[in-house]
């Protein structure tokens, strides 16, 4: 689509002859510019230039005004139906508490409910990266914990002194709940006829 900055209109056209289209969209030959600009002007619209770089260049004869309004129009459609995935992130500890794991977990299952990707970070100080055994554990168990509403995206790997995981939200099915845990409920009996 053409940048509104590039669109050049009526008296800002400075090329002797441009290619017509009408505002019906029939094709009007290659005329004189001033004499399609007279014929815009008698029809209460704008000769607006289309196709700068054709030869001769493209003018349509339309309601300039009326043009930028659509393009915001749809831009702002454009930019309501876009919607952004944000990365949040959980950090703990191998030794974390159950009350401070359970805060933080209950943290990401929101965020994971709004449809927030989540990055677990298990961060190890001093010499605790020695027992890497109790970071994976407590990967395992994250794991475990948001395996109903969140698959990891990759496993659980240490980098440095942290091991990271990163979770996606379970794809929701129109019944409001995540796919898997509705295709595992058990079916009710048949009604005998």
């Amino acid at each position: 689509m053409i940048k509104e900055k590039e669109l050049r209109v009526n008296d800002r056209i400075r090329i002797p002859q441009v290619r017509v289209i009408d505002a019906d969209g029939g094709q009007l030959g290659v005329l004189n510019t001033r004499e399609a600009q007279r014929m815009a002007a008698e029809k209460g619209l704008d000769l607006v230039e289309i196709s700068p770089n054709a030869r001769p260049p493209v003018c349509r004869i339309m309601d300039y005004g009326k043009y930028k309004y659509e393009l915001a129009k749809k831009a702002r459609s454009a930019r309501k139906k876009q919607h952004t995935v944000d990365m949040k992130e959980i950090q703990l500890r191998p030794n974390t508490d159950d009350h401070d794991y359970n805060f933080k977990l209950r943290h990401a299952r929101v965020f994971l409910a709004d449809g927030d990707r989540v990055k677990v970070a298990i961060n190890f100080r001093g010499r605790e990266v020695v027992h890497q055994e109790f970071g994976f554990d407590m990967a395992k168990r994250v794991e475990q914990d948001l395996g109903d509403i969140a698959y990891a995206e990759q496993k659980a790997k240490l980098e440095g002194k942290t091991i990271t995981l990163i979770f996606l939200p379970r794809p929701v099915s129109s019944g409001g709940r995540p796919k898997e845990a509705r295709a595992s409920e058990p079916t009710p009996p048949a009604k005998p006829v």
